[in-house]
């Protein structure tokens, strides 16, 4: 047999080809990071998302992540590498599987005052599960396979990759012979994961069994484990009542009989009312954080619960005596419902909490259906609830956009998907475009208050420019709305410009997107909104809708237990 002389390639090439195996569609990055890499995903048809922050790289990297379910690239070079660090904070919050790649000095000029240089493994710390300096090309194949394993791996995070080279070219330049490419299924979440040990399903059935008022407070990992259906089938057959996290929002319709709103500081009263009441409390998914348990009383200490995750790590992290099942939360929700039988008085308890819901549901509608000018935004957020296709992506920021979309904007369908914010003003805008791209067939529409929406404004030229057709809705009040009225109670009883803290503008968004070469359209008359978002997200196109809202309405406010 003639020989065959063995493969040799370039590092970029390697790259490109592992990012084209892996699933990769698109890299988001900020200039100048890998440019003969970029060359080469070209030919191998990745699309390369230039933006105009790193931070705005990341935070695409991100959503594109969180709805796609595959692993999001973003990129700097090495004076960037701060700030994109800096945008990995949502996606670590969050726990979104993402890669950040960065150049870093060449070991001869490290820790000598190099131009641009500061230590990067320290900036990344925080916010990934991993920083790892790849020195040589020889270590580009195991390291790039374990960032992408990581990253998707048990509770998704980022992972950082910091290349030898200003912008990664020592590593682009070396050859390897022969170099194995990464498995397919490391560039998506895993399919298959550890599964629940029957005996923690049997302990939490008979916990279950004991209880007569049990709710669900369903978290982003029961999303993240397609969780959905499992879920819904779970309270249908033993009518209890489901809360979501904001990150959760969305595991079953907030139409559905069951569903009892959000919980804890970002929610409606019934939310945090009805789980208070509960004797038993089922966490599915979520990490049972200050923000979904209001700073730890909803539930209150003390209170008899299951909690279904992934990572036993967070399993009794922050409430004792619970009853911890570690495993997959599809299949563990499926084989709880399978060994429970439903008691009697829970239907009683489901019928209690859908009429506390319904109540309160009756007592906004008022605003929800409000002709006022300005306009207030429970009207903005019904019209955006009956105008969003059945298999729609919402994308809110955070703060009051989280807080009025978590509360007011309703998800009717099973098919709609809810994206928000960890915490990071400005997140949505940059986020919604990397949905967009990552879920293409999916209408996308994002939530933003103007505060947020000044963050990333150059991004318009990034969604003119690839033509990504996101709806963005700017709710603009000239101001952060969110906190109005703590400002005024601290000048109480003194004089002095409380405006100048948190009120900006007036600013015509709709123009400055025309001007972007975006459609820009600006509504005043509530009236108009309906139609307006119809044909924005009917065209398939670049679209921000400016609406002129009223700052005074306070969004809904959470119930708190007494002290």
């Amino acid at each position: 047999m003639p020989f065959e002389e063995p493969q040799v390639t370039t590092g970029a090439r390697y790259i490109a080809e592992s990012f084209d195996a892996l699933g990769v569609s698109h890299v988001f990055f900020m200039d100048a990071i890998l440019r003969p890499t970029l060359v080469e995903m070209e030919e191998l048809g990745i699309a390369r998302i230039l933006a105009h922050s790193e931070k705005a790289a990341a935070y695409m990297a991100d959503g594109y992540a969180r709805v796609s379910g595959k692993v999001g690239v973003c990129m700097a070079q090495s004076v960037g590498a701060a700030n994109l660090a800096a945008g990995l904070q949502d996606a670590y919050l969050h726990r979104a599987p993402v890669v950040a790649i960065t150049g870093r000095k060449e070991a001869g000029l490290r820790y000598r005052n190099a131009y641009q240089e500061v230590p990067h493994t320290p900036l990344f710390a925080s916010v990934t599960k991993a920083s790892m300096d790849v020195s040589e090309v020889g270590e580009l194949p195991g390291m790039l396979a374990q960032a992408f394993r990581m990253a998707a791996d048990g509770s998704p995070r980022p992972v950082h990759l910091d290349l030898n080279g200003l912008g990664g070219e020592v590593i682009e330049r070396g050859m390897l012979t022969a170099p194995p490419l990464p498995e397919v299924a490391l560039g998506a979440l895993p399919v298959h994961r550890p599964l629940a040990p029957p005996a923690m399903i049997d302990a939490a059935a008979a916990r279950l069994a004991a209880s007569k008022r049990p709710v669900m407070v369903v978290g982003a990992g029961a999303i993240q484990a397609g969780a959905e259906e499992a879920v819904r089938r779970f309270a249908e057959s033993c009518r209890i009542p489901v809360a979501t996290s904001l990150g959760g929002r969305g595991i079953v319709p907030t139409t559905h009989p069951l569903h009892i709103g959000t919980v804890g500081t970002y929610s409606a009263p019934p939310g945090n009312r009805l789980v208070s009441e509960a004797d038993l409390v089922i966490f599915i998914g979520c990490h049972a954080g200050d923000q979904p348990t209001n700073a730890y009383t909803v539930p209150a200490q003390g209170t008899a619960i299951i909690q279904i995750d992934l990572d036993g790590s967070e399993i009794g992290r922050n409430y004792p005596g619970v009853t911890g099942v570690q495993g997959c939360p599809r299949q563990a929700v499926t084989d709880l419902a399978a060994r429970v039988t439903a008691d009697p008085d829970w239907a009683g308890w489901a019928e209690h909490a859908a009429s506390v819901f319904a109540t309160w549901r009756d007592e906004i509608e008022p605003f929800r259906r409000s002709d006022a000018r300005p306009i207030r935004v429970e009207r903005l957020c019904r019209e955006i609830s009956e105008a969003l296709p059945a298999n729609g992506v919402l994308v809110a920021d955070t703060g009051y956009s989280g807080i009025w979309t978590a509360t007011v904007l309703d998800l009717p369908s099973p098919d709609q998907s809810y994206l928000r914010a960890a915490g990071s003003l400005g997140w949505s805008f940059p986020a919604a475009l990397g949905a967009q791209l990552g879920a293409p067939d999916r209408p996308t529409v994002c939530f933003t208050g103007d505060g947020a929406f000044y963050y990333h404004l150059p991004e318009l030229e990034t969604q003119r420019r690839w033509q990504i057709p996101l709806v963005t809705v700017v709710n603009n009040n000239s101001g952060f709305g969110q906190g109005v009225y703590k400002v005024k109670s601290f000048y109480e009883g003194r004089s002095g410009s409380p405006e100048e803290i948190n009120r900006f503008g007036p600013t015509d968004f709709a123009a400055i997107a025309r001007d972007f070469g975006v459609d820009g359209i600006r509504i005043e008359d509530p009236a108009d909104l309906a139609p307006t978002l119809e044909r924005a997200i009917a065209a398939r196109k670049p679209a921000l809708i400016d609406v002129v809202t009223d700052i005074d309405p306070r969004a809904p406010e959470p119930w708190n237990p007494a002290a």
